[in-house]
C-alpha cells in the first residue's frame, strides 16, 4: 500500500514481490481482506502501543464515499496527535447519512475497554453527534464533551441563534451560566467563523480550552483526506461487505500511521520547507511516505 499509494487490488498486485501470476497475486490480496484473524482488537492493540503517554483528546466523525450507487459509510473514533486524528476504532454503517446514538455508544464502549476514561482529555465532535441519550452516556462514563450544536438547537427555551445572533466574526461569547442542552447541564460557547457561520459548542471545558480543543477537531478531516485521494485512495476499493471493508480500513490505517511516524521522525531531523504563503511544502504523512516508499522500493537500510 505504501509503494502503490492505493488500496485498489490491481494496483497492489503490481507491487507484490515474487514471480507468480497477477491472478495469484490478486488472490493473495483478497485473502488478506478476508483473514478473520485481523479483528478490531488486533488493530487497536497495535495502535494503542504507538500513542504518547498522558491525557488524550479523542475525535469522532464519519467518512463516506460511493461505489457505483452503493454508499459506503464508516464511523471513526480516534486520538488527536501531530495535527491528525489517528483512527483507533471504526465501524461500517449499513446505511448512508448520519449515525445514530446506539452505534456511537457501541464504538465508544469498545474503546473504553482498552483505553479507560481516565486517559481521555475529552471528546470533540461536529454537530451531527448530538442528542440527549448520547450526551448522558458520555457524562456517565466521565468523558468531557466539546460538541458543536446546531444553530436551531434550543438552549434554556431559546434557540442558539437567538442567544448569539449578533456575534461578529472572530468574537467569542458564552452564556452567563450553564444551561440545559439536550437535557444536560452544560456551558455553551459560541463564535462566528470567517465565513460567517455561527459555531456554538456545548462543552464541559472552560471557554479558552473549548476554543483550543474544538479547533483540533479539524485534524480528523486531514486524516480522511490523506487516506483518500491525497494518500491511499481508499475510495478506489471494490470492497463493499462491511466486515471486509472494516478489515481493509484497518490495514490502510497501519500503512498510514507508518508514514506519519516516519514523517514525524524526519521532521525532527530536517524540517519540511515552508513556502512563501506560510504553509509547509508537504504534510507529515506525505513526507514520511516518500522516504518510506523509497526505502521499501530500493531495499535501503533504515
Amino acid at each position: 500500500m505504501v509503494t502503490a499509494r492505493s488500496v485498489n487490488q490491481s494496483d497492489l498486485c503490481a507491487h507484490l514481490p515474487g514471480a507468480s501470476s497477477l491472478d495469484a497475486k490478486k488472490r493473495r490480496v483478497e485473502r488478506g481482506c478476508r483473514d478473520p484473524q485481523l479483528t478490531g482488537p488486533v488493530f487497536l492493540a497495535f495502535l494503542l502501543a504507538l500513542l504518547p503517554p498522558g491525557k488524550l483528546l479523542l475525535s469522532m466523525d464519519r467518512t463516506t464515499w460511493e461505489r457505483g450507487e452503493l454508499p459506503l459509510n464508516l464511523l471513526v473514533l480516534g486520538v488527536v496527535v501531530h495535527g491528525y486524528t489517528v483512527p483507533l476504532v471504526w465501524t461500517a454503517l449499513d446505511h448512508d447519512g448520519n449515525s445514530g446514538p446506539v452505534r456511537r455508544i457501541q464504538l465508544v464502549s469498545r474503546l473504553l475497554k482498552a483505553l479507560p476514561a481516565g486517559r481521555w482529555k475529552g471528546l470533540v465532535a461536529d454537530r451531527e453527534f448530538i442528542g440527549g441519550e448520547w450526551f448522558r452516556f458520555l457524562r456517565r462514563k466521565g468523558i468531557k464533551r466539546a460538541i458543536r450544536i446546531r444553530k436551531n438547537a434550543v438552549v434554556d427555551e431559546l434557540r442558539v441563534d437567538t442567544w448569539f445572533g449578533d456575534l461578529q466574526v472572530g468574537e467569542v461569547r458564552c452564556l452567563a451560566e450553564r444551561a440545559n442542552v439536550y437535557g444536560e447541564v452544560m456551558q455553551v460557547v459560541a463564535t462566528r467563523s470567517p465565513a460567517g457561520d455561527l459555531v456554538a459548542i456545548a462543552t464541559d471545558f472552560s471557554v479558552w480550552d473549548t476554543c483550543v480543543l474544538y479547533r483540533a477537531r479539524w485534524s480528523v478531516e486531514c486524516t480522511f483526506a490523506s487516506l483518500k485521494v491525497r494518500g491511499f485512495d481508499v475510495e478506489r476499493t471494490g470492497i463493499t461487505r462491511p466486515d471486509r471493508l472494516e478489515r481493509l480500513f484497518g490495514l490502510v490505517v497501519l500503512a498510514w500511521i507508518s508514514c506519519l511516524r516516519v514523517g514525524v521522525w524526519l521532521q525532527a531531523q530536517v524540517p519540511v520547507k515552508v513556502k512563501a504563503h506560510g504553509r509547509a511544502a508537504m504534510s507529515l504523512v506525505r513526507y514520511g511516505a516518500e522516504r518510506l516508499c523509497h526505502a521499501l522500493r530500493w531495499n535501503l537500510p533504515e
